[in-house]
């Protein structure tokens, strides 16, 4: 079956920086474009990032843009997302997500929490 397993969350201080994975399985990775999507406490869910298939065009939120690197690893399946200069405002749950995330054929994992707090 399908599964995407994202990783790398936890509490961190505005400034600070994390790495996140989502290691996937059960599809051909390596034909899919794929996304970061966060959701806010009490908020939808917010598209961040897209990579394409072969991991050659990237573009991010404007919420985002200049802080947070979108890449990918298809011989090791996985996805990343490298977050610095962290806000208040970036804390949500982390998906990843085949395509942008929009559309009912659109897979999504289980989500890893991001908390920036002082």
């Amino acid at each position: 079956e399908v599964q995407l397993v994202e990783s790398g969350g936890g509490l961190v201080q505005p400034g600070g920086s994390l790495r996140l994975s989502c290691a996937a399985s059960g599809f051909t990775f390596g034909s899919y474009d794929m996304s970061w999507v966060r959701q806010a406490p009490g908020k939808g869910p917010e598209w961040v990032s897209v990579i394409n298939s072969g991991g050659g065009s990237t573009d991010y939120a404007d919420s985002v843009k200049g802080r947070f690197t979108i890449s990918r690893d298809n011989a090791k399946n996985t996805l990343y997302l490298r977050m610095n200069s962290l806000k208040p405002e970036d804390t949500a749950v982390y998906y990843c997500a085949t395509g942008r995330g929009s559309t009912p054929d659109d897979y999504w994992g289980q989500g890893t929490q991001v908390t920036v707090s002082s």
